[in-house]
């Protein structure tokens, strides 16, 4: 969005930045603190919440903040007040601070990640996900309280999710009607776990358990399914297609049925190996011969599928265009429109035993598979957001989805109450 960096001009030049708190010091959260701290005029990184302060202040310290401090509830107004960067464990005093005007999580936790979202909206912040995990299991429950609340509650650009909803919203707006958004991939095996991504994860600097989400199939989950439910899609079955095609991204056009893609409402899917990639894809459809005339003349082709795409996704680099877009416009990148049309399902990654506890996402354990939301409620499937610290109670086969009646769900936790909430009539609403 070009008129985002005029404005930010003029907040820099006025002294009266966009105050930005940003949750979780891991890989992305150091990278988003280089870009606000050194390359965002008009935004200003106030906090890091972080359970280990140590980290949030060395994640500082890189990015050069030599003045950052350590605050706890009590100190943290004062800092803040006169202008010093804070770091703290307290998340609940960021999000209530008068100082702060957006909460960037970027935690990847969904318990956590439940609990900032909640808070910060009741503190009257915008919120900004970069943890689609919470998104594709309780976005629609905290989208309605962002929006009782008055503030806006929206995935991120530079994940892949926010790039495919700006190209969705371009092609919309040049008339034609999507019927496919897509995730380019390098590498999907559903077997993947933290031993096996270590070397991987050591060499970039990422966590191996987060790696591992990528390279199972999980995280492709979550973002597509987010996607879907940002735009009424769904998908062709279950863990979509996810075709091996190492072609160029314009040959997809003639690999789906238009037909079938109509009746769907479109679908959300990913490919492995097409190129130019890591980025993201829409194929389009346009009704008006005059219009296909011209596309095709445009070397778009002659239909009735045009390939559209972005050959990059540039994670944290995005993200304060997102935040810029919420707390100036009150513009979401990427939001629910409305109940989820998919979810993502929990799926035994070796054979499971009952008694034992489900470990994290990333984890040994599980995978996750996109699947329609309405089969996921009235299968009773376990969601992946769900999953983590749930105890088997019977043997579940290596690749089945697990269900609700294959566990025993913790006590007390605020994704259980969101999602119980987004499956009301009223929460459905």
């Amino acid at each position: 969005m070009i008129i985002v960096d005029e404005r930010l001009a003029q907040l820099e030049a006025a002294g009266t930045p966009i105050r930005v708190a940003l949750l979780g010091a891991g890989f992305m959260g150091k990278g988003l603190t280089n870009q606000i701290v050194n390359s965002v005029p008009g935004m200003t990184l106030s906090a890091i919440v972080n359970r280990t302060v140590d980290k949030g202040l060395s994640v500082y310290a890189d990015a050069g903040v030599e003045d950052a401090v350590a605050a706890d509830g009590g100190s943290l107004g004062g800092a803040l007040e006169l202008g010093r960067p804070v770091v703290t464990d307290d998340f609940a005093a960021v999000c209530a601070s008068e100082h702060i005007d957006v909460i960037v999580d970027a935690t990847g936790a969904v318990e956590y990640g439940c609990q900032v979202s909640e808070a910060a909206i009741a503190g009257g912040k915008h919120v900004v996900l970069m943890n689609a995990e919470v998104d594709g299991t309780v976005g629609w429950a905290l989208f309605q309280q962002a929006r009782s609340a008055g503030v806006v509650y929206t995935g991120c650009d530079g994940d892949q999710p926010g790039v495919q909803m700006n190209l969705v919203r371009f092609v919309k707006g040049i008339g034609l009607r999507p019927l496919v958004a897509g995730n380019v991939k390098g590498l999907h095996d559903p077997y993947r776990n933290p031993t096996t991504q270590k070397g991987f994860a050591e060499q970039w600097g990422q966590d191996p358990a987060m790696v591992t989400s990528f390279a199972d199939g999980t995280k492709i989950s979550f973002e597509q399914a987010i996607v879907a439910n940002a735009t009424g899609m769904t998908v062709e079955r279950r863990g979509m297609r996810g075709a091996d095609h190492r072609g160029h991204v314009d040959d997809l056009v003639t690999m789906y049925d238009v037909d079938e893609l109509e009746r769907l409402g479109g679908v959300v899917d990913y490919v492995v190996g097409t190129q130019p990639g890591p980025g993201v894809f829409v194929l389009a459809t346009h009704d008006d011969p005059k219009q296909r005339h011209y596309l095709n003349l445009y070397k778009l082709g002659e239909g009735p599928l045009y390939s559209f795409y972005t050959p990059y996704h540039l994670c944290h680099f995005e993200v304060p265009n997102t935040v810029a877009r919420a707390a100036l416009f009150g513009d979401a990148a990427l939001r629910p429109l409305g109940p989820p049309t998919v979810e993502v399902v929990t799926t035994a990654k070796i054979d499971l035993h009952a008694g034992e506890q489900i470990d994290g996402l990333g984890g040994y354990m599980t995978y996750g598979l996109a699947e329609r939301a309405d089969v996921t409620a009235a299968d009773g499937l376990l969601p992946m957001g769900i999953a983590e610290g749930c105890r088997l109670v019977r043997d579940v086969s290596k690749d089945q989805v697990l269900t609700y009646a294959d566990v025993e769900v913790p006590v007390g936790r605020a994704v259980d109450r969101l999602r119980a909430a987004q499956q009301t009539p009223a929460g459905r609403g």
